[in-house]
């Protein structure tokens, strides 16, 4: 097992959420783990990554799969001017390499938003920290354990 999925398990567990950490094919895209696990696009909560200008850090916006973080809102959410987060800079603060980003278990503390689209399902999917595995989650407690603020910032 890998030290990002095993950071993931912990954080999991520590939470006392009892969920099982699925093996999937390649799962790069929303599509892509929709389609290995078998529901519906929007139940993927897609962990992107913007970098704050101000800042320098990492900040998260965990979207449902079928929407696109629109540039613009995410600024006003997150309070400063955003850009594009290399590889480095996300695997650095949150531990993770670009897809496999999980919303929870990260090295470092990290700003988060979420989607309330994804507070429409009794469960959503996440990545685990690798681009293979994922995990069943009820919205309130990913909300909960990623310490995010439900915010409107899709396209």
């Amino acid at each position: 097992m890998s030290k990002s999925l095993k950071r993931v398990r912990a954080a999991l567990d520590a939470a006392k959420i009892e969920t099982q950490i699925l093996e999937t094919p390649l799962a790069r895209t929303a599509a892509d783990a929709a389609n290995a696990i078998g529901c519906e696009i929007d139940q993927i909560a897609k962990s992107i990554i913007f970098r704050g200008h101000d800042s320098g850090k990492a900040i998260l916006f965990i979207t449902a799969g079928g929407n696109t973080v629109d540039p613009t809102k995410a600024t006003a959410v997150a309070g400063e001017a955003l850009g594009k987060a290399d590889a480095a800079l996300i695997r650095t603060q949150t531990g993770f390499a670009i897809g496999g980003v999980s919303p929870v278990g990260h090295l470092n503390p990290i700003q988060t938003y979420l989607d309330p689209r994804l507070m429409d399902f009794a469960a959503v999917w996440a990545a685990a920290g690798t681009p293979h595995h994922v995990f069943k989650v009820k919205p309130d407690d990913l909300r909960q354990l990623s310490g995010a603020q439900i915010s409107d910032f899709k396209s």
